[in-house]
């Protein structure tokens, strides 16, 4: 009877749930909450979504439709619920049913969630001397645990991941079975007698000592390396603590200057080191649990060895995500190993990180002094994620584990595409409609092994996403290996081919959801982009849609001579700068200095003849430049190093400074870019350097007027086009000072600023961008075949 006493009605109602709804748990709260409400029905997996169909009084199932969406499980994300009313069909109690496989070639588009960290109550029983999983190193339950990186097929289901080798011992197949245990239907269930087994062995092999963790954490206390397979490939780990360990390791590598990451237990063992705020405390003990780098305490200088991070203004630290790293870093006794360990990939400078335990063994052995394996297989290799936070909020620098491959949502319709993305970086977006998935970060495309890791990532995505691209979409530069690759995949399919700095813009556009009817004043500031005229840009200004842009400004043209070698030696871009700049080559001048004799006579010759110079507008050149000029950074080992450095010299000298002055000069025909003269940024330096200022103050003084350039283009862009929103993307910001101080001038104006929240403002966003230029239309320099 119902409240007013009139019987119910019986109903029977058909329910597809979408989004992130397999893996999660949905299917066992689906049955609780119709148990619960007394329905009758079942649940099942589809290749679309979960697929459920209820029966009852009609108040029940009224609760039912109004609680499915506003108590579902944490990690689940409901963005659809489709209702159709079914014929009553006298179903007595609710189950939950064998998964629909996809029809043969039919589309299928459901949610597989990214991995996710060991949940509190896994943790409490992995410490529980009671509990038949205590010390358990793959213990998980329907909260937590591997996901996206063991998933082969739709729809989600045991069968479907790598753990279909593990058969379930009798404890676990009643857990897995029952509605009232956690594990109910949690398909990476495992423990001690069933599941994945864990191994330390040497480079043949075989196993080293017996009691596999405490032989591992002792080999780690003295000093040995170690190869850790995690969840989604290999990591090298040392004592953070022992500095012949880190400087062996960063010599083995070949990893030059570029930072480590470090893995530490709490956030207690995190303080010491770096300053924490809030929105860092909550990126670090959430379910993502990425690498989130942080302003260093001047003490960590002291407190930890320099080569972790050589001049590095930030520390990148992460807390344990797997049991294996808790039980690592000595969850129970902490006295026979260390409490901090450098937690790096594991790979060779420049190659992809390693999944196969057979590649681990051979790629690996020069590398590692013993292998902490064991026998769940990798299918997706995901590197670690890299945050850090401006003003408050997020700001990727890689985005990969914890979030691939969760969809982006599109501010209009695209047809199925692929972009292909950058060479570094890389990292490629399959899209259709109105959702893009962004693979995880797929590295440097200049190595072989990383190209067929591309290739084999897109198989992937493609297959749990369901989208078969008609549009191929890649950046314009003739030389990228991603280009080309497109090229050769096309088939009958149009490439087309979208410019650099156009793609990045369109990125921060559709991640605040700007459809293109009106444009921004893009910001684009990197170190490479191929031109339009051929040039090497990267100080745009450029006033742009989804359809077309303009070029508003740009830094002045320089010479880039030799390619390769002015990036790796910042001391000759510094050179280049002073030449364009008519600034004499003084031998007080550390980037002077910094080269031989016959190297700048040799130098000079190329300039003065322009012999394999390409003119370039790069500020993240300009940056490399500055480094050098006033003594930071002559060589870079890795990529950004000499602007990392520059940042970390800025952060030395806080509070108030005036920045120096770009020269803003008009184009020379009517409607030409302005351009941006750094030449006086440089004269006013040198007179400093001259004056004896310490390289502290120049670097804050030209950190602030590249902010003083930003916000006077933003100006005139307002007086000439009326009010803009203004979009700061590329590379350079990813610079904290640059993106907070143009942030808050920009804001001072009264202008909307647009910054990355979803994806890297570097060429990792890339990818994103290219499917909404590339979306239905044919870009100028596309591409097909006949």
């Amino acid at each position: 009877m119902t409240a007013a006493g009139s019987p119910q009605v019986a109903q029977r109602r058909r329910m597809l749930v979408r989004g992130t709804v397999q893996g999660v748990g949905f299917r066992p709260f689906v049955y609780t909450l119709a148990t619960e409400l007394g329905l009758a029905g079942h649940v099942t997996n589809t290749g679309v979504g979960v697929l459920v169909e209820i029966e009852g009084g009609s108040a029940e199932v009224a609760a039912f439709c109004r609680r499915i969406d506003t108590e579902a499980p944490a990690l689940a994300l409901v963005e659809s619920i489709t209702h159709e009313e079914l014929a009553i069909g006298g179903d007595t109690g609710f189950t939950i049913v064998a998964s629909v496989p996809p029809e043969p070639g039919a589309a299928h588009r459901t949610r597989i969630p990214p991995d996710v960290a060991t949940c509190a109550r896994c943790l409490a029983e992995l410490e529980d001397p009671a509990d038949r999983r205590h010390l358990h190193p793959f213990i998980t339950c329907t909260d937590c645990g591997p996901r996206f990186t063991i998933v082969t097929a739709l729809p989600y289901d045991r069968a479907h991941t790598t753990m279909a080798d593990f058969p379930m011992c009798p404890d676990c197949a009643r857990e897995y079975t029952d509605p009232g245990d956690r594990r109910f239907h949690a398909q990476p269930i495992a423990c001690h007698a069933c599941g994945p087994r864990l191994a330390l062995v040497d480079a043949d092999g075989a196993p080293i000592g017996f009691g596999t963790l405490d032989e591992a954490r002792r080999m780690l206390a003295q000093g040995a390396i170690l190869a850790v397979k995690g969840i989604g490939g290999y990591h090298l780990a040392c004592d953070a603590a022992d500095e012949d360990a880190v400087l062996r390791l960063r010599e083995r590598k070949g990893r030059g200057d570029k930072p480590f990451a470090l893995l530490a237990r709490t956030l207690a063992e995190i303080e010491p080191h770096a300053a924490i705020t809030d929105a860092e405390k909550e990126l670090l003990t959430g379910a993502a649990r990425p690498i989130v780098l942080l302003r260093r305490r001047p003490a960590a200088r002291a407190a930890l060895p320099e080569a972790i991070a050589p001049r590095c203004p930030d520390l990148g630290f992460m807390l344990p995500y797997t049991p294996l790293h808790h039980l690592l870093l000595g969850l129970l006794d902490d006295r026979a190993g260390p409490r901090l360990l450098v937690l790096t990939s594991g790979n060779a400078a420049g190659e992809p990180i390693v999944t196969d335990d057979g590649e681990a063994l051979t790629r690996l052995a020069t590398l590692a002094d013993g292998w902490l394996t064991h026998d769940r297989p990798i299918r997706v290799p995901l590197d670690d994620s890299v945050v850090r936070v401006v003003d408050g909020e997020p700001l990727f620098v890689r985005r990969s584990r914890g979030w691939a491959p969760l969809p982006i949502r599109l501010p209009v319709e695209v047809p199925a595409t692929l972009a292909v993305g950058g060479d570094l970086k890389n990292t490629f977006a399959l899209a259709e409609g109105r959702e893009a998935w962004l693979s995880g970060h797929v590295g440097d495309m200049d190595d072989l092994a990383t190209q067929q890791t591309f290739e084999h990532t897109i198989e992937h995505l493609g297959a749990i996403t369901g989208v078969r691209p008609e549009v191929l979409v890649a950046d314009r530069h003739p030389g990228y290996r991603s280009t080309g690759w497109a090229r050769r995949a096309a088939a009958r399919r149009p490439v087309r081919l979208i410019q650099h700095h156009h793609a990045h813009i369109a990125a921060a556009m559709a991640e605040h959801g700007l459809d293109g009817a009106a444009p921004v004043l893009g910001v684009a500031f990197d170190g490479t982009g191929y031109g339009d005229d051929g040039a090497v840009w990267g100080g745009e200004f450029l006033r742009a849609d989804y359809a077309d842009f303009h070029r508003v400004a740009h830094l002045r043209y320089v010479p880039l001579a030799g390619g390769d070698a002015a990036v790796a030696r910042p001391y000759r871009m510094a050179l280049a700068h002073l030449y364009a700049a008519g600034i004499e080559w003084s031998p007080d001048l550390p980037c002077v200095r910094a080269g031989s004799d016959e190297e700048r006579r040799v130098l000079a010759r190329q300039l003065e003849r322009d012999l394999n110079c390409v003119p370039t507008s790069s500020m993240g050149r300009l940056f490399d430049a500055f480094a050098s000029l006033i003594g930071v950074c002559h060589l870079a080992g890795y990529e950004a190093q000499a602007a990392i450095e520059l940042e970390g010299a800025a952060v030395r000298r806080p509070g108030p400074v005036r920045g120096y002055t770009f020269a803003l000069l008009p184009g020379e025909g009517e409607g030409d870019p302005l351009i941006a003269d750094p030449g006086p940024v440089f004269a006013a330096a040198i007179a400093d350097l001259r004056a004896g200022c310490d390289p502290e103050l120049l670097a804050a003084r030209f950190h602030h007027a590249v902010v003083d350039l930003v916000v006077a283009v933003a100006e005139h862009t307002r007086e000439r086009y009326g009010p803009t929103p203004v979009a700061l993307t590329g590379g350079v910001f990813a610079n904290a000072i640059v993106s907070s101080a143009c942030g808050r001038a920009l804001r001072e104006r009264d202008f909307t600023v647009l910054r990355h929240r979803l994806v890297p403002p570097n060429d990792g966003g890339l990818a994103l961008g290219q499917v909404l230029v590339g979306a239905g239309r044919r870009a100028p320099g596309e591409t097909g075949r006949p």
